[in-house]
């Protein structure tokens, strides 16, 4: 199970049964917006509350990749689940109405892999025959938390990126039909200083290439092993430090390989700044654009490498600098 110093190989290779993701309306402009299975034109989903907009949208991530599982929620052993929000509200009361055994986990941005890894975990070990792991964020409410109210329309510098209003979720099973996880590599916390929350990609990048050279060394891998290694949301900037800093190691990764979710996801759109960002960014590209791409044969081999800022309001205030991290999941196609 204990690949190496920090990683781990599934030996009985769980499977990604099924996989959903609920998006708002500038995500359905996006440049993946044929990848989502629900998409909104209303940024409050007829909430009164962003916040409720964020646990409307994780819901139904949720509900759907169960169904899409052809199973119940009472089939579901365990709900990996986590966000943005203060005490992760937005994942507690989606368990709330699931009713499902509940692990509630805050990696920030990289909550997304750090479920996937953990339901791979517990599944793989024989301890549930299904599990769930999903993650969410929503632009104003991560906005309204962490920098300005939406209200008051600050202007934002190019390094900064815009949250994605959405949720991914995806049912971890024993057995069955589709993308298996081959492993996971569970990254250290770094911090090289970085203060300004407007720039997450600069302070992100370190944590992405630290995860990324101990999976290759754990599993004795390179680059060449994988069709797409995908970062979760460095964003532009970001994701040019992190290439600089993997050649500074010597280790080269071709740009038709190396990609960011946070570049992906609104390609083409100028007012995302740097590119997407928030809990829902790799959840989203992983669980529709890279999966679909998966099963149409188009990608084998990939590694997620979902990346995450774990700043608060309060450390902010106190002039902390950010600690990041970074969990990367290897997944395999096979075909049917």
């Amino acid at each position: 199970m204990l690949q190496g110093q920090q990683s781990w190989i599934f030996a009985n290779r769980p499977v990604l049964l099924a996989t959903a993701v609920a998006g708002g309306p500038f995500e359905a402009r996006s440049a993946i917006a044929a990848d989502f299975d629900i998409l909104h034109d209303d940024i409050w989903l007829g909430q009164s509350s962003f916040e409720k907009a964020e646990k409307k949208l994780l819901e139904e991530a949720c509900q759907t990749s169960i169904q899409k599982a052809g199973l119940q929620k009472e089939d579901i052993q365990f709900f990996f689940s986590g966000d943005l929000m203060n005490q992760i509200i937005s994942s507690s009361f989606a368990a709330r109405t699931l009713g499902i055994p509940y692990f509630g986990l805050f990696g920030a941005c990289s909550s997304s892999m750090e479920g996937l890894a953990l339901a791979a975990f517990v599944v793989n070990a024989g301890g549930a025959r299904y599990a769930l792991t999903a993650c969410s964020s929503h632009n104003g409410s991560v906005n309204k938390q962490y920098r300005y109210p939406t209200e008051y329309g600050a202007q934002l510098p190019p390094t900064a990126q815009w949250t994605v209003t959405g949720a991914g979720a995806a049912v971890v099973a024993a057995q069955g039909v589709g993308p298996r996880v081959i492993g996971a590599t569970i990254g250290r916390v770094i911090d090289l200083g970085v203060t300004d929350p407007f720039n997450m990609g600069a302070a992100m990048a370190p944590a992405a290439v630290d995860t990324i050279i101990a999976h290759f060394r754990d599993f004795n891998l390179d680059a060449s092993h994988y069709d797409l290694i995908a970062t979760g949301d460095l964003g532009k900037v970001g994701h040019a430090i992190a290439a600089d800093l993997l050649r500074r190691q010597g280790i080269v990764i071709p740009e038709n390989i190396f990609t960011d979710c946070g570049v992906l996801i609104y390609q083409g759109q100028q007012q995302v700044m740097s590119g997407g960002s928030g809990c829902a960014c790799s959840a989203v590209v992983t669980y529709g654009h890279f999966f679909n791409r998966m099963l149409k044969g188009e990608l084998k081999r990939v590694l997620i490498v979902a990346t995450g800022a774990l700043l608060s309001p309060l450390s902010y205030q106190q002039n902390e600098s950010i600690p990041c991290v970074a969990h990367a999941v290897a997944l395999e196609w096979e075909g049917v």
